[in-house]
């Protein structure tokens, strides 16, 4: 299934912007986002980003890229903790009700990991 066709069951219809990856473009013109009135920002496909001139307008389209990535970091880090420090790339099936909680565990673990440094500073 493709990002696009859950999209909107993953909003809850009080967002005022939402930031999203490549795999989102077009977002804005589909059918059950046009009577939402939400900001899209989507990033730029990596092949357009690259070709962008070295002139004034494609250095800041390329700085306003820069900051969307960095906004998106924020959402994608707590995934990346999950799947590369507990290992959880791929999953069995031992049922929906075992994995949601395992994925819950995994993503309370992922907090206080984040967190490691504040909860063990020395004062």
């Amino acid at each position: 299934m493709h990002d696009l066709t859950p999209a909107a069951e993953l909003l809850h219809g009080q967002e005022t912007m939402v930031y999203a990856d490549s795999g989102y473009q077009g977002i804005e013109k589909r059918e059950e986002m046009k009577s939402k009135a939400i900001g899209f920002r989507v990033a730029m496909r990596p092949g357009k980003r690259r070709a962008l001139p070295d002139t004034p307008e494609g250095r800041l389209d390329d700085l306003i890229e820069t900051a969307k990535a960095h906004i998106r970091a924020k959402g994608e880090h707590p995934f990346r903790v999950i799947k590369r420090q507990f290992g959880f790339q791929k999953t069995r099936l031992r049922g929906m009700l075992k994995n949601g909680c395992k994925v819950n565990v995994l993503a309370a673990l992922a907090n206080l990991f984040m967190a490691r440094h504040l909860l063990l500073c020395k004062t």
